[in-house]
């Protein structure tokens, strides 16, 4: 495993452990070269997932990047990481599990939708506005009614 800091290929692994849902191996690891200390994560993967995006063209999917962005969406948010890290190797292992290759990226965003709505709330509707592209309040309160989290009966703030 090459080194962050210094690119140094010599490095070691100084504990091995299985994170909290055991679907990877958590390793911390030391640099030979400059003494940097850093963590990796050893995933099982089924299959490469095929990205279908809305123009049909086709990506390789990255983890990393459903990561970046579930980060996103809970950023100064009070979320166990764990249980963040738990609900992004829930939507690949639901990805790996449709049984094709290919996956749209409506269906990505679904399945972190239905994540982030058990996790947090305000990430969930973070994540929906700009996965369903959201241009204004009035897109928002349309959202959040059709959730059933406002009722469309009740008035209008006037202030």
């Amino acid at each position: 495993m090459r080194c962050p800091y210094c690119g140094n290929d010599d490095t070691q692994v100084k504990d091995s452990r299985p994170t909290e849902d055991s679907n990877a191996i958590r390793r911390r690891r030391v640099c030979n070269g400059c003494g940097g200390r850093f963590t990796t994560f050893e995933r099982v993967q089924l299959r490469d997932l095929i990205v279908v995006k809305k123009s049909g063209r086709k990506v390789p999917f990255d983890r990393e990047k459903l990561a970046r962005s579930v980060t996103t969406a809970l950023r100064k948010r009070q979320v166990d990481p764990e249980a963040a890290e738990r609900m992004i190797s829930g939507v690949v292992r639901q990805l790996e599990s449709l049984g094709d290759v290919e996956v749209t990226s409506e269906q990505i965003g679904e399945y972190v939708m239905d994540g982030l709505k058990g996790l947090d709330d305000v990430a969930f509707v973070r994540f929906a506005s700009v996965y369903k592209n959201f241009s204004g309040a009035d897109d928002f309160q349309s959202f959040l009614t059709e959730m059933g989290h406002v009722d469309p009966s009740l008035p209008e703030d006037e202030g």
